[in-house]
């Protein structure tokens, strides 16, 4: 053998080593949580792959534990079709549903013999994945229950789904479907959302939906950031198992490598499976994963056989699902909130109570209309709950556990924040302060003022301008300019150098252009991108200043609407004062112009954005759209040229893969914007 031969040889036994070893010490941490050896040592190993793996690049296969990082974006989910359904549960939510469950299993199967096994409804995504001769080699999401997405480079990324499968003494078909549930874990979801917050980007809901927004990037890259979480539950096609109950299908998996969830148990009555559910209503809180529920299954996988499904679910199992989060409380007291553009804003104030993990003790009423609706009072018994199990939200009034002392809210006919007189407009829920000078909209005004896709400067959050507004050291938008880094270091903790990098944030912000501007000027009914059509189409705020109503309703983004809003701001004199005191404050109020005129790279192609992008905000990506001469539009049609799909795209990708509209990820976008062939 030649010398290249024999190191060759010596590579691919190194690989084979390598590869095992990492196996199993993923094995241990992140299924077992009984790591054997340092993150060091597991670091040190990987990069060791890693080089082989560069020098010798034909050895690379797909089970490699080096390709957990994630693959190159896709254009779109390619359909699998599951070769046995995942079938949907029929759903319990009281002993007696349990009873009439298992009245019906009795009946058909030796009910001498029956077992039940007890599982927790891990609150997460189902997924299919298949193996191989031993090693992963497709994932799929559950879809319809005949038809999923393959998701298989997003699957990879979670570190707890093995990629080959452990050695051990059970004899596994070459052929083998594992189901499981794809989930968020809640210190990663509250991580993932802190992050989210910090970037301006919408929060998700619960984790749930993050797992779901996660295991269907077309970035799996973006996947591997969101620290996703499997368990397996079972398994699909049953020929050549060497099982004989779904516990031993659990045990079996769990030899093979799988992470399986521990509070699972088997019953033999009914009472004992509804007493093992009704102790989880209580004890779920102190899970680090959500659970929605429990699932009864019949444990001998002949009697399941024999039971068999109906066309959407098995006769085998039935899921008990918890009763709804909701609480009952008092209210105490409603108040109102005042917003940056007037809104006010009714909010009860609670009995604290607990609800989902946390103590609740205000809930939102949304508008005097929502009150009446529900005729919520003061010192009324009211049922909350969670608004997509995140905002407290009042539900129903306990009529009943009136004493008479309850009082009627009626909203103010004055500001609580400035006392001027509020106003409802015909066709409107809210009523609104018209005060420019209440101090609740200047504080709220210049929250946005600051925020990201307005002046974007940095570090300067809410509670540093509540205490600049309340110590008397600015009063609007233009003062914020003169704050010097000493002025700045002497607030609560705020350090020289925190002082100092807002200053230059400050200063930065100056020269942010007249789209930008209009936009942080919170004029309603302009947002970033008809701020970017304004400050395109007039350059200068003084010539916009001076637009008539037919003047600004030939842009095609403003209706009269829009029109009327900037009309009347800038009819009125305060307005007009703040904008002279930022030009004198050395704020540009131009547009900014580019030294070369920009290549027309989009011309005639429309632009349909959906989902949050990572390297700019939606209204960025717009306005370097238009910039380029291309037109970004809110709805997909068979006119549509691109979709761009970032972080949590919905319907609209549906809607560009029903019409085969081409879909861009967020690096393929930056490439085109780049005028790099996509």
């Amino acid at each position: 053998m030649s010398g290249r031969g024999k190191e060759t040889k010596t590579a691919a036994e190194d690989i084979a080593e390598l590869r095992s070893r990492l196996h199993r010490y993923n094995h241990e941490y992140y299924v077992l949580d009984a790591p054997t050896v340092t993150d060091a040592e597991y670091d040190r190993l990987m990069r060791r792959l890693q080089a082989f793996e560069a020098e010798y690049p034909s050895m690379l296969t797909p089970d490699s534990p080096t390709q957990r990082v994630g693959a190159q974006p896709l254009a779109g989910f390619d359909k699998v079709t599951h070769a046995s359904p995942l079938l949907s549960l029929g759903n319990a939510f009281s002993f007696g549903e349990l009873q009439s469950f298992d009245t019906r299993v009795r009946s058909n199967v030796d009910a001498a013999a029956l077992e039940y096994v007890v599982e927790l409804k891990i609150d997460g995504l189902a997924v299919n994945l298949i193996y191989e001769n031993g090693r992963l080699s497709k994932a799929a999401t559950r879809g319809d229950g005949e038809i999923g997405e393959d998701v298989t480079g997003n699957v990879k990324t979670i570190r707890s789904v093995p990629l080959v499968l452990q050695p051990s003494e059970i004899s596994l078909p070459d052929y083998l479907e594992v189901r499981g549930e794809v989930f968020m874990p809640r210190q990663s979801f509250d991580r993932l959302n802190r992050k989210r917050e910090i970037s301006g980007e919408a929060l998700f809901a619960n984790p749930r939906n993050a797992a779901a927004g996660s295991l269907r990037q077309l970035d799996s890259k973006i996947t591997a950031e969101r620290t996703l979480d499997f368990f397996a539950y079972g398994i699909g096609q049953r020929q050549s198992l060497p099982f004989l109950t779904h516990a031993e299908v659990l045990s079996g998996l769990k030899k093979a490598g799988f992470k399986i969830n521990p509070n699972y148990q088997v019953f033999r009555s009914i009472d004992e499976v509804y007493s093992y559910c009704e102790s989880w209503t209580e004890r779920r809180i102190s899970l680090p994963y959500d659970i929605d529920g429990l699932v009864i299954k019949v444990n001998s996988l002949s009697a399941q056989t024999e039971l068999g499904n109906t066309v959407k679910e098995p006769r085998w199992a039935i899921a008990w699902k918890f009763p709804a989060e909701e609480a009952t409380t008092v209210v105490e007291d409603i108040f109102i909130g005042v917003g940056r553009t007037g809104v006010l804003t009714p909010t009860a104030i609670l009995q604290p109570v607990l609800l989902s993990g946390s103590t609740v003790s205000r809930a939102t009423l949304h508008n005097e209309d929502f009150i009446r609706e529900k005729d919520v009072r003061v010192g009324d018994t009211v049922v909350i709950h969670k608004a997509g199990e995140v905002i407290p939200e009042v539900i129903a009034v306990v009529v009943e556990k009136r004493s008479g002392e309850e009082k009627v809210f009626v909203m103010p006919a004055e500001c609580p924040e400035c006392g001027q007189a509020v106003v409802r407009k015909t066709g409107e829920a809210a009523r609104r302060c018209v005060n420019p000078s209440c101090p609740a909209m200047a504080r709220e005004g210049l929250i946005h003022f600051v925020s990201r896709d307005a002046m974007n400067i940095d570090g300067l959050g809410p509670s540093i301008i509540e205490k600049l507004l309340d110590e008397g050291v600015i009063v609007d938008a233009a003062d914020l300019y003169a704050l010097s880094a000493p002025q700045l270091a002497e607030l609560e903790r705020m350090g020289e150098k925190s002082a100092a990098n807002m200053v230059n944030a400050i200063n930065a912000s100056r020269y942010a252009g007249l789209s930008r501007l209009l936009f942080a000027l919170g004029i309603r009914f302009v947002g970033a991108k008809v701020g970017g059509s304004l400050g395109k189409t007039f350059g200068t705020i003084d010539r916009l200043r001076e637009a008539t109503m037919n003047d600004l309703i030939k842009i095609p983004e403003i209706g009269p609407r829009i029109a009327e809003s900037l009309v009347g701001y800038f009819a009125d004199p305060d307005h007009l004062s703040l904008i002279e005191k930022l030009k004198a404050a050395g704020v540009l109020t131009e547009e900014i112009q580019t030294s070369e005129p920009m290549q027309q790279t989009l011309a005639g192609k429309t632009f349909v954005l959906t989902g949050a992008l990572n390297q700019m905000s939606r209204d960025e990506a717009s306005a370097e759209i238009e910039k380029r001469g291309g037109k970004a539009t809110g709805s997909v049609s068979r006119k549509t040229d691109f979709v761009i799909a970032g972080a949590d795209a919905g319907s609209k990708l549906a809607k560009a893969n029903e019409l085969g509209v081409r879909v861009l990820t967020e690096a393929e976008f930056m490439d085109l914007l780049e005028a790099r062939v996509v």
